[in-house]
């Protein structure tokens, strides 16, 4: 099962990083948690990892109508996208919301929410390309 949707680029790691927030809050998206996972694998484990990060967004008027239909639905909230590291490239990739509704159900309008999203976060992505 294919989950998410993504690009991989030929740009540095802190660039596309800067260029996916952006990308994102034209899309109406704010980072609302940070975590880099290759930090805490080293302070925790003594791992060594790839640049890592996982940005938390949310589309605040989605999410309103995301739980409208849905109370539970925040138990799947924030969408998740990943800023990594692959050899000489950086992927970023972000869950597609239609996992979501998979998960959920479509019930109650999540299903129109999940479209919309899905829209979104797919012209960011594509928007890293230009």
């Amino acid at each position: 099962m294919d989950y998410g949707l993504g690009v991989r680029l030929d740009r540095p790691f802190r660039q596309t990083v800067e260029a996916v927030t952006a990308a994102l809050k034209e899309q109406g998206f704010g980072v609302l948690t940070t975590i880099d996972v290759q930090a805490t694998m080293r302070e925790k484990l003594g791992e060594e990892l790839e640049e890592y990060l996982i940005l938390g967004t949310c589309n605040p008027a989605l999410a309103h109508r995301a739980l409208q239909a849905d109370r539970r639905i925040g138990l799947l909230l924030p969408c998740n996208v990943v800023v990594r590291t692959d050899g000489d490239a950086t992927v970023v990739e972000a869950v597609d919301p239609q996992t979501l509704v998979t998960l959920a159900g479509s019930g109650g309008g999540l299903g129109e929410v999940a479209d919309e999203a899905a829209r979104r976060l797919g012209a960011a992505l594509a928007s890293l390309h230009g």
